[in-house]
């Protein structure tokens, strides 16, 4: 059965700066997990459930227009999970209406936590890591238009893999459009 997630993606250059830095916290997931936004946490899927999945998704993006989102500085979930992550600054509301939709489909499923929209930047590493990606960080800044999100699934390999792109209503095909430059 595989395991899917939804989420939306950052874009370049942004992606690869916050992938690098979560390399030197030491996080083995650098590699296996690109920066994201989370919309639906990893669920497993029924092959039976599929069709229905795309179309609600595809439902869910008919409904919204693009946004700007603006990540901005870290924060941390410690001491309850030992997680550092880049803290969305610009865009929440939009968030967490999508994710709300995305959750209440065919795989519709309960949070452990409740729904914070960030980016993860290290995650399960020794302290001096979690520090590192905190101090690192806390400065980063980035602006962009959000004009859909994706449908990742978990390969065999353990990497998280787009394997379809939801546009918002009105979007062109291109997405993660940079508005401004940031650190």
């Amino acid at each position: 059965m595989p395991t899917i997630g939804v989420s939306f993606a950052v874009p370049e250059p942004w992606a690869a700066q916050l992938q690098e830095a979560r390399r030197r916290a030491g996080d083995d997931l650098a590699d296996a997990v690109p920066p994201h936004v989370t919309l639906m946490p990893p669920t497993q899927l029924e092959e039976a459930d599929r069709d229905a999945l795309l179309h609600h998704l595809a439902s869910v993006a008919a409904q919204h227009s693009p946004f700007r989102m603006t990540l901005r500085g870290t924060g941390t979930f410690r001491p309850t999970s030992e997680v550092v992550f880049v803290a969305v600054a610009e865009g929440i509301s939009s968030c967490e209406q999508i994710e709300a939709q995305v959750r209440s489909g065919p795989v519709a499923r309960t949070l452990l936590f409740p729904y914070h929209p960030h980016v993860t930047v290290a995650h399960d590493v020794p302290e001096e890591g979690l520090d590192r990606a905190f101090n690192e960080l806390a400065g980063f800044e980035a602006r962009f238009q959000v004009e859909g999100f994706d449908l990742y699934e978990h390969g065999a390999d353990e990497v998280w893999r787009p394997v379809r792109h939801f546009s918002f209503a009105g979007t062109p095909a291109a997405r993660g459009v940079p508005v401004s430059a940031g650190k």
